[in-house]
């Protein structure tokens, strides 16, 4: 195998495919990546065993063959070169010849017979949606997923698929995130899916903001998105995940438009002398004035406050500061409609007028 490839050509390529490799792995392999060489076009393919990225690159100089390397060392290598260099490849038996002008590595490859590949099946759901809408609904969500929970099905994206919506979900117990968006055409019958977390950031790295078409297949054990030249696949978490529905408050008797940057400022300020460990912050709401406080095991408290359009009794009720910040983060805008029960309930935050986007954080006793 033979391959002359501009370095800028390859330098995102690579980048893409060896980012799902994984540092520490226990077969040697998992540690490479795929390449492929095959009628003027050069196929790299990186995988973990869960999740599998395959891109191409068309319209290089070589001669077919196959190998696979290390791919940290082969991404390094490219990164370190000169920005107009052109990156010269020749394997064969058990070693990658590169050069680049007067730069010379030799690489230990091993067999591409014994690269793992993810065996997906029949796909029975397929539609296509725009890279930048899949990207936006991630990165409405994926912030409130589990990490590393006893309950395995939270520590992923729940993805829905009804008629024409689809719809994000993330819950790691304590917050809720949940957006969805409209497809064009018939999505078909009614789906629920659990994107592992480690999958979902890939994928959202791997997207654009662009309107550019991205394909969506799923199977009740795989997701494959394709997009441009890129094809991610990830296998599915099989388990079920709560049903979130109960949980969202139909009703609730306090409803608050804030200035969506004064009210994320305010929380900051109070974040500063916050416990570490729990980061709670109290929210005081009485006549037109909404009082935050924050203390913390050294005896050091913090207090601001904002004018608020309220006239009902006095509320008070406790929060994890991060989360709030993180939903007011994301949803952007202007002003934000802050909902409210007692104590006891759950808060929700959303973008006034927008129904698509919800979070939802449940109360901390302080």
């Amino acid at each position: 195998m033979k391959v002359s490839i501009e370095r800028d050509r390859l330098l995102k390529p690579l980048g893409q495919v060896s980012s799902v490799v994984e540092k520490r792995q226990t077969l040697p392999i998992l540690g490479n990546v795929y390449l492929r060489f095959d009628d003027r076009s050069l196929v790299l393919t990186g995988t973990d065993l869960e999740t599998e990225v395959t891109t191409q690159i068309d319209n290089v100089d070589g001669g077919d063959g196959e190998c696979t390397v290390t791919a940290r060392k082969l991404y390094d290598i490219c990164r370190a070169l000169p920005e107009e260099a052109t990156l010269e490849m020749d394997v064969s038996s058990d070693r990658a010849q590169i050069q680049s002008g007067k730069s010379r590595f030799s690489l230990q490859t091993l067999p591409a017979s014994a690269f793992p590949r993810v065996e997906t099946e029949q796909w029975d759901t397929e539609f296509d949606i725009e890279q930048g809408k899949l990207k936006e609904l991630i990165d409405n969500t994926a912030f409130s997923m589990a990490q590393q929970d006893v309950r395995y099905y939270l520590n992923g994206l729940l993805l829905e698929t009804e008629a024409k919506e689809l719809r994000a979900v993330a819950t790691d117990g304590h917050r809720l995130a949940m957006s969805e968006i409209t497809i064009e055409g018939d999505i078909g019958e009614p789906r629920q899916v659990i994107v592992p977390r480690k999958a979902v950031l890939e994928l959202g790295r791997y997207l654009d903001d662009s309107t550019l078409i991205a394909s969506v297949r799923m199977n009740p054990n795989h997701i494959q998105v394709k997009a441009g030249p890129l094809v991610f696949t990830s296998k599915l978490i099989d388990g079920r995940f709560p049903d979130y529905e109960k949980v969202i408050p139909r009703k609730l008797s306090t409803h608050l438009e804030i200035e969506r940057s004064e009210f994320y400022d305010v929380l900051a300020r109070a974040a500063i002398l916050t416990n570490e460990k729990f980061k709670g912050v109290r929210l005081n709401l009485s006549s037109k004035r909404l009082l935050v406080s924050a203390h913390n095991p050294d005896q050091e408290e913090a207090s601001d406050e904002m004018s608020v359009d309220y006239d009902g009794g006095d509320l008070e009720i406790g929060f994890n500061v991060g989360y709030l910040m993180e939903a007011l983060r994301v949803l952007g805008g202007d002003k934000v409609d802050f909902g409210l029960q007692d104590p006891n309930s759950s808060c929700t935050v959303t973008a006034p007028g927008d129904e698509a986007t919800l979070y939802l954080v449940m109360p901390m006793r302080l």
